[in-house]
């Protein structure tokens, strides 16, 4: 076997992004006066990397993965080298699978959505550059080279953002979001330092076995740096209290909300899998990631459920999805976390780029429908049933709850979605309630089956490329434990109550405040120089004046 054939692989996500940069950087200019050619050409690019992508799948599966350095260049100060090779692992191919497929489905959605628009080739340009920009960051091997794409993909990314120039709610969300990406940016420079330099690799693939050299015992300049990691992790994954931008990204045109959070909001997310091996013995760091996210999982699931615009309503969604996925890294639930991303990504792509079509839901007649509040009593009864369903079936597939308490609390909150599955059928008061409970039963049986086997599927992926890292037993690890379990169910409880618990002052005056995201943006936006006259509290949607008509 020839070494060309033997880095196959290598070679494929190699020359992934090509067809991207070279379109936008080479072709991009003049782009308004040929829109057709620019949509045809990045159309074109973004099927050629999906077709790479699957190359270099089948071709590791066949074992070409010889890994292969294109570039290098030493740097001065003990900085290691600046390198172009590629990250041939699981991880990497799952995550270029991914956003290749879901780059595809955006770019083909924009070729109808911005036809005849006066700047249309102007953005084909840039969404060729923030996805080329975006797969380089993915397959890169080396350090600098990673935060070199770190930095392009979010500055193109910001030209898509500031598409619109005469919509000032945009070009403001955009400016809060360059500026915590210029802080995410120098947290990461400070951290690859730290870790460069004292563990004398600029590639992720040295990380382990140098940590590992360490026998578990971080120097202070690798804590720095694991700080300095779930910072940027945070900033990039809109983590609350920086979580506004991604709110107010709307006015973005429809094909970038779905790019952003269906593929670049995970760049943080990744970041953390990268640096997993750092990370997994940086105790206080993983604790930060899963309060962080824990946080944010639970800001954000109470301003989505008084939202009324549907967009913002699906951006809650996502700031409170990531959440999940930090406070997954941060238990060391790494597999997790990319079962999650890939179902998350697939599920929000389709969520924004039909969100226009909700509307002929409303257009259709509709018998009125009696609102069935739950009572706490059938909450914990649907509860106790998921929770039952949920460990018998993760029993059947092997999960072993009783070595890793992170994965009991998971699965308690599996079991509070299976919860959700059932409690219509428990709320019910008609007849035919107990072919509907059988039928919810089953469906939730099914998902929890899906959940299990797919947990059981990337555990065999990645078990290679990520570390196993079981979170710790103390008295503050169980504590939080604890307490994400109380969250969630917490969660449960209020979405079943809200209807009757809105009818109470103290509870219309809650609903208020997070309908205004509780006010923290406005700092945020005073920093980027909005006018507080500008960043003012805004009043409830007129159809939801009364809070206490808030749907669950």
């Amino acid at each position: 076997m020839t070494q060309t054939m033997a880095s196959l692989a290598s070679a494929l996500m190699f020359v992934t992004p090509w067809p991207l940069l070279a379109t936008g950087l080479l072709l991009g200019f003049g782009a308004d006066r040929r829109p057709r050619f620019m949509r045809r050409a990045v159309a074109g690019s973004a099927w050629f990397a999906l077709a790479c992508a699957i190359g270099a799948t089948v071709a590791y599966g066949v074992g070409l993965t010889r890994p292969a350095t294109y570039y290098s260049v030493p740097l001065p100060d003990k900085l290691g080298a600046f390198e172009i090779n590629i990250a041939v692992n699981p991880l990497t191919l799952v995550m270029l699978l991914l956003v290749a497929f879901v780059g595809m489905i955006v770019s083909r959605f924009s070729t109808s959505y911005m036809d005849g628009d006066s700047r249309e080739g102007s953005f084909h340009r840039w969404l060729a550059l923030t996805l080329g920009s975006f797969f380089t960051l993915i397959v890169v091997g080396n350090m600098w080279a990673f935060l070199l794409s770190w930095i392009a993909t979010s500055l193109f990314l910001h030209e898509l953002l500031a598409f619109y120039k005469d919509r000032p709610n945009a070009l403001m969300a955009a400016r809060k979001k360059y500026l915590l990406h210029r802080i995410a940016d120098a947290s990461l420079l400070g951290a690859i330092i730290l870790v460069v330099r004292t563990l004398h690799t600029s590639d992720f693939s040295g990380i382990a076995p140098a940590v590992h050299a360490l026998n578990g015992a971080l120097p202070e300049a690798l804590l720095a740096a694991s700080g300095l990691i779930v910072l940027a992790a945070v900033l990039k994954s809109a983590q609350f209290p920086f979580h506004g931008w991604l709110i107010q990204v709307m006015e973005a045109p429809t094909p970038v909300s779905a790019l952003l959070h269906a593929g670049i909001i995970y760049t943080g997310t990744f970041l953390a899998l990268r640096m997993s091996p750092i990370l997994s013995v940086a105790g206080g760091a993983r604790e930060a990631m899963v309060l962080t996210g824990l946080l944010s999982v639970a800001v954000a699931s109470l301003m989505m459920m008084v939202e009324t615009n549907i967009k913002e309503s699906l951006a809650y969604s996502t700031c409170a999805q990531m959440g999940f996925m930090v406070m997954e890294c941060g238990l060391g639930l790494y597999s997790l976390a990319v079962m999650h991303i890939v179902a998350h990504s697939v599920y929000k792509a389709h969520a924004f780029l039909s969100s226009g079509s909700v509307v002929d839901h409303f257009r259709a007649p509709a018998l009125p429908a009696t609102p069935e509040s739950s009572s706490a009593l059938r909450a914990f009864l649907g509860l106790s049933i998921g929770a039952l369903m949920t460990f018998a079936v993760g029993s059947l597939f092997g999960i072993a709850f009783q070595q890793q308490p992170a994965l009991i609390v998971l699965g308690m909150v599996l079991s509070v979605g299976v919860t959700q599955l059932m409690l219509p059928a428990l709320n019910a008061r008609h007849a035919g309630m107990g072919s509907l409970f059988l039928w919810t039963g089953g469906m939730s049986a099914a998902v929890c089956t899906a959940y299990f086997g797919f947990h059981r599927v990337f555990d065999l992926i990645l078990g290679s490329s990520l570390p196993a890292a079981g979170f710790s037993e103390d008295a503050v690890q169980r504590g939080i434990l604890g307490g994400i379990a109380v969250v969630f169910i917490g969660l449960l409880l209020l979405q079943q109550r809200l209807p009757e618990i809105l009818g109470k002052p103290f509870w219309q005056a809650v609903y208020v405040h997070l309908y205004n995201g509780l006010y923290v943006d406005i700092f945020i936006a005073r920093m980027v120089g909005r006018p507080a006259t500008e960043a003012a509290v805004r009043p409830p949607h007129p159809s939801r004046s009364n809070p206490s008509e808030v749907l669950p």
